[in-house]
């Protein structure tokens, strides 16, 4: 399941539209450090296409996760204003749709009902993120991605999920097909 799904089926076709037309579509090159551990970002990212992983220091740069289409990026920093706590790096080609951070600030305080729907698609996001964690804590001695099954969100969620793959799929269409410049 890709997790950008808990964000597009929270959001509305508009918000979508306004993604698309902020964003910058950024063909990031294999072995290219998207975040720095430790360094502010200026983005929040969605991962459209291609593998990043995830990389902490204080395990030696272990790397903790594999990252594919669907997944978002830089949302953590986003929303706790903190530095990035791991460093992200393409294994592989990659492209993603970067929102610049300063954009979407103006977005959420400009437009009081886009914000409600993006920090509750976070929210999502994010509580569906640490849950797994716990029960891979709970599972293996270490780390692994979650792979999101049906049994994991409830029927209000299930609801949003065949139309945010909608909308994902036609994100990526409108990206691929240069709709917005690189």
């Amino acid at each position: 399941m890709k997790r950008v799904l808990f964000i597009l089926g929270v959001l509305d076709d508009d918000d979508i539209d306004w993604l698309i037309s902020t964003g910058k579509r950024q063909e990031i090159p294999q072995n290219t450090v998207l975040i720095h551990e430790g360094k502010p970002i200026d983005a929040i990212y969605f991962l459209l296409d291609g593998t990043l992983t995830v990389q902490v220091a204080a395990l030696k740069d272990q790397i903790i996760a594999h990252l594919s289409s669907g997944e978002v990026v830089g949302e953590m920093s986003f929303v706790d204003t903190r530095l990035p706590s791991a460093t992200v790096k393409a294994i592989t080609p990659s492209l993603v749709l970067a929102i610049p951070k300063d954009r979407l600030i103006e977005k959420l305080e400009q437009d009081v009902w886009f914000a409600a729907r993006f920090y509750r698609a976070l929210a999502i996001l994010l509580s569906t993120r640490l849950r797994g964690t716990v029960q891979k804590i709970h599972d293996a001695a270490h780390w692994r991605p979650l792979d999101l099954s049906d049994e994991t969100f409830n029927l209000d969620m299930a609801a949003n999920m065949s139309l945010a793959a909608i909308r994902f799929d036609w994100l990526l269409r409108r990206l691929r097909d240069g709709a917005i410049e690189t």
